[in-house]
């Protein structure tokens, strides 16, 4: 406006809840601090108290924008174990990815009205399949508790393998010290392991026949599905991880 002062350049006037989230994720969740907040803002740390009281305000503020922003996957009137098993990646890869985000979820800080469209969309999309609002919300939520617990373990090993160590290591070397005991175990590590990128969508199949099997319903469709899901893999590599682990 005509005879308004300019702003200072990288010194906003104002700052809100919102430009506070963007700014947590543009820095990253890990090991962040009030202060390197209001520097990246422009702001003094006094003025940053203004809107959130503490470091788990700003995390919380956060990961709630995070899912918010969780890209429901397209309705394009796929079956609907398909629209599951796209929905269960991105909840896996992304607690996988950020997860000071799966902390937050988990200690209920998180309100459920970050997640409120992508609810609203499976209740849609299970819906035109047959599934009354309930068991729509039932089997979101049963194949959510599935990637919650594999991203769950997949950090578990990664903070093991930082430390140098990790599942199948540490059962090799508990064996070697027990000759001739523990042949369950043994059976188990000479069996080839499943494909890594495989890995996950394996198990996702089991819990969608079993959602299928709840329903009454044909699980040859779901199967075939899984088996176009992993020549996928095969012909396109793991969209989850570059390097997956085999535990």
């Amino acid at each position: 406006m005509p005879g308004s002062p300019p702003n200072k350049v990288g010194r906003p006037a104002r700052i809100d809840r919102d430009a506070i989230a963007e700014a947590v994720l543009e820095l990253g969740l890990d090991g962040i601090s009030m202060k390197a907040v209001a520097d990246h803002l422009g702001v003094s740390v006094a003025g940053l108290y203004h809107h959130v009281s503490n470091r788990r305000e700003l995390l919380v503020l956060a990961a709630e924008r995070s899912l918010s922003r969780a890209p429901t996957p397209e309705d394009r009137g796929q079956h609907w174990d398909d629209w599951l098993r796209e929905w269960a990646r991105h909840v896996y890869r992304s607690f996988v990815d950020e997860p000071e985000v799966l902390s937050q979820w988990m200690t209920g800080a998180l309100k459920w009205e970050s997640m409120v469209d992508v609810i609203d969309s499976v209740i849609k999309v299970l819906g035109r399949a047959g599934f009354d609002p309930p068991d729509a919300v039932a089997a979101f939520n049963t194949v959510g508790c599935y990637a919650v617990g594999a991203a769950v373990h997949e950090l578990r090993e990664v903070g093991a393998m930082k430390e140098g160590r990790s599942t199948l290591a540490e059962l090799h070397a508990t064996i070697a010290t027990r000759p001739g005991e523990l042949s369950g175990v043994r059976a188990l590590l000479a069996t080839p392991p499943l494909p890594m990128a495989h890995e996950f969508d394996d198990r996702l199949t089991t819990v969608l026949v079993g959602i299928a099997l709840r329903r009454g319903e044909d699980t040859a469709a779901i199967l075939e599905h899984a088996a176009q899901a992993t020549h996928h893999l095969d012909v396109v590599g793991d969209p989850l991880r570059e390097e997956p682990l085999n535990v």
